[in-house]
């Protein structure tokens, strides 16, 4: 489709586009009734087009100022500052343009704090186990301390530390970049839960974990690689914040529509406070500890989400309870 021409477009201001607009539009008015009666007042002519033309800039000066304050905020955000909001009054297109910009300053706002936490954060957990790892290799050099297998551990549950969270965060960027996508296949669900509770027993051997599937022969349409992550991070959390030697129950059921996956420890359970944000990145709640990195249950949000379901904390607060669609 051929555009129509746009001969204002090299004036840069608004107001003077209106009054040229204005100016013109007298103009070709004035000269059908001159044409049609012959004659027009001259002095009467310029005093009518002078008024609108000024009276043009004085309204025109209120329309635009919203289109003026987000210019400003624009560079302003450039910089890095979205602190600045536009004054919208006006009901007209300008006005919604106007509360459209401050939406997005809020959203950019928002993103701008998610990111400085999560740098902050990420440089934290990071902080964490290579000074521990440090520590460790510089004993081992000066002498302090021996190479031998207990050493060694410790610098490899550093490591393995470093691992976890380094996988977690590119689990995260791929979540974000929508690039993680679902295999679903029927999954015999006791099959599954063994594989992740024989996991959990190397990673906490001085749990006591247990398993009860109802029925026996329960099964759920699910990504196999995806639902594991989700219990081993449940089954990891539990075991973290519960007693050292304390007892982990998986218990699986099923209800008319939905597949039931639920972990409980003897841990003081989650505060009700922090229930909500327990599955926000880097938050712990009030019974943190034990060296998680504060990823594993957002990620785990995150895949029951992708599969429809729902997960959340349960009383007494040491429950974390799993919904899937049955089918």
């Amino acid at each position: 489709m051929e555009h129509l021409p746009r001969p204002l477009d090299p004036i840069r201001s608004i107001k003077l586009k209106l009054g040229i607009v204005l100016v013109a539009s007298g103009a070709v008015c004035m000269a059908f009734f001159r044409y049609k009666i012959g004659w027009l007042p001259a002095q009467t002519t310029v005093a009518a087009l002078v008024l609108g033309l000024v009276t043009s800039q004085l309204l025109a000066h209120g329309m635009t100022s919203p289109l003026r304050e987000m210019t400003s905020a624009a560079r302003a955000m450039a910089q890095g500052d979205y602190t600045r909001r536009i004054r919208a009054t006006s009901r007209d297109e300008v006005g919604e343009l106007a509360d459209a910009f401050n939406l997005m300053a809020n959203d950019l706002a928002t993103a701008d704090q998610q990111r400085r936490e999560l740098i902050a954060n990420v440089s934290h957990e990071l902080r964490t186990p290579i000074s521990a790892l440090q520590a460790v290799l510089e004993n081992v050099v000066d002498g302090v301390a021996e190479a031998d297998s207990d050493t060694m551990r410790t610098a490899l549950a550093q490591t393995e530390r470093l691992g976890k969270l380094v996988t977690e965060l590119l689990d995260l960027s791929r979540i974000d970049a929508g690039a993680l996508s679902l295999n679903r296949e029927e999954l015999f669900v006791d099959t599954l839960l063994a594989d992740v509770v024989a996991e959990a027993r190397v990673a906490a051997p001085q749990a006591q974990f247990s398993i009860s599937v109802t029925p026996p022969d329960l099964t759920v349409m699910a990504d196999a690689e995806r639902l594991y992550q989700v219990v081993v991070n449940l089954l990891d959390n539990a075991a973290r914040h519960g007693p050292r030697a304390g007892r982990i129950d998986v218990i699986a059921s099923a209800t008319t529509d939905s597949i039931l996956i639920e972990v409980r420890d003897e841990g003081p359970g989650i505060a009700v406070a922090d229930r909500g944000r327990i599955f926000e990145r880097f938050t712990r709640g009030e019974r943190a500890g034990g060296g998680g990195t504060g990823l594993g249950l957002a990620i785990a949000r995150w895949v029951v989400d992708l599969h429809g379901g729902t997960i959340a904390v349960v009383d007494p607060g040491s429950r974390i309870r799993v919904a899937l669609p049955r089918y």
